[in-house]
């Protein structure tokens, strides 16, 4: 029998705060940290965006630190690790796991800065550094499936016996390269983002951190706490940049994750979804949704509320998906109103108190790459 792996503990650090707790009052008022921003070092032109307010995050971070030689990327990494290293014990059998898609990519902005200081291995060594990891730092970089991909990838390490444990931690920052490729591709909507509605035409980025702390000790595990019950990822190889019109990578990772958790799709309570509020993705999530029987589980996608923060995003959303699972809330896909897909889904439209026992969460990205994780709250 396989060891069983459970999530006790969580953080991020958004425009919206810089915990959960701060995070969830938020999002239940319906507030986003999208805003309009004029800021030609990034862009020519007007966008909005979610950005994390650089005055707070000093703020924030000389708390932990005194130190000035950190970027904006790592002060938001480390500030979300920290309260979770103070509570749990780092072992010589600790993962530690750095999930991000762009990394230190701003730093190449700056030509006098060695080409290694974008390395993201570098990155990483610098984050287990600061906390005194032991083990060998991973990094998890596949496109926008990143950060939930190393729930996966943490977990399969815990059940295979190389690591007792393992804390995650997962970002991306807004930059002039990103915001210039993404724009490039005319994929940057005008408004802030509308996932599944008809109006909708296109991403709104962010940026953000997040950090999960994973174990297999049932004795660390209390009422409330979560366990990972099945995952799969599948590349349907469709396009460098298109999703699947039939949705056929994303529905063979969500069946996969159901064979290993040997529950019935009748079950799940909720689901996050990843919904970028781009034609394609969310067309094809329709599809996969309904080919599965999903189609009247709620659902919802936070990137009306934090935007697309690239790798970070499957993490973030788990992290928010877990708060309402503990506290049975369900919070609105913001910036819907009618529906733009061509299958029937079950978008939640307001604040619901409902029993959430099991939940999924999805992810799709560049390349063809589909992740799906499947969880269940320990009564």
């Amino acid at each position: 029998m396989q060891k069983e792996v459970f999530i006790t503990d969580s953080n991020c650090i958004t425009p919206l705060g810089f915990d959960v707790v701060s995070n969830m009052e938020a999002l239940s008022k319906g507030r986003s940290g999208i805003q309009l921003h004029k800021n030609s070092r990034m862009l020519n032109q007007s966008f909005y965006s979610a950005i994390v307010n650089s005055v707070a995050l000093k703020a924030a971070f000389a708390k932990i630190s005194t130190k000035s030689d950190f970027t904006k990327l790592e002060k938001m990494l480390l500030l979300a690790l920290s309260p979770l290293v103070a509570k749990h014990k780092i072992t010589p059998r600790t993962a530690f796991i750095l999930s991000t898609t762009k990394g230190n990519i701003s730093a190449l902005e700056n030509q006098k800065n060695p080409i290694e200081a974008a390395h993201l291995s570098a990155l990483a060594k610098k984050v287990s550094l600061f906390f005194g990891f032991t083990t060998q730092p991973i990094v998890v970089s596949n496109a926008c499936v990143s950060g939930i991909l190393a729930i996966a990838v943490a977990k399969r390490m815990i059940q295979s016996g190389a690591y007792d444990d393992a804390f995650i931690v997962a970002g991306d920052e807004l930059s002039a390269f990103v915001l210039s490729g993404f724009n490039s591709f005319q994929a940057m909507s005008e408004l802030p983002c509308k996932p599944y509605d008809k109006d909708r035409n296109g991403v709104t980025l962010g940026e953000a951190t997040a950090a999960v702390y994973m174990t297999s000790d049932t004795k660390a595990v209390k009422s409330g706490a979560i366990k990972v019950i099945g995952d799969g990822a599948i590349n349907d190889a469709n396009h460098i940049s298109g999703p699947s019109r039939t949705g056929e990578g994303l529905l063979r990772s969500i069946e996969s994750a159901f064979r290993e958790a040997n529950i019935d799709s009748t079950k799940i309570d909720y689901i996050s979804a990843h919904g970028t509020a781009t034609l394609f993705n969310d067309e094809m999530e329709a599809i996969a949704f309904n080919r599965l029987g999903l189609q009247n589980v709620p659902m919802n996608s936070l990137k009306g509320y934090y935007g697309h923060t690239l790798g970070t995003s499957g993490l973030l959303e788990t992290v928010i998906a877990i708060a309402c699972a503990t506290q049975n809330q369900l919070i609105p896909s913001k910036g819907y109103k009618k529906s733009g897909v061509s299958q029937p889904i079950n978008i939640i439209e307001k604040n619901q108190e409902t029993e959430i026992r099991y939940f999924l969460k999805t992810a799709s990205g560049f390349g063809g790459c589909n992740t799906a994780v499947l969880f269940e709250k320990v009564n």
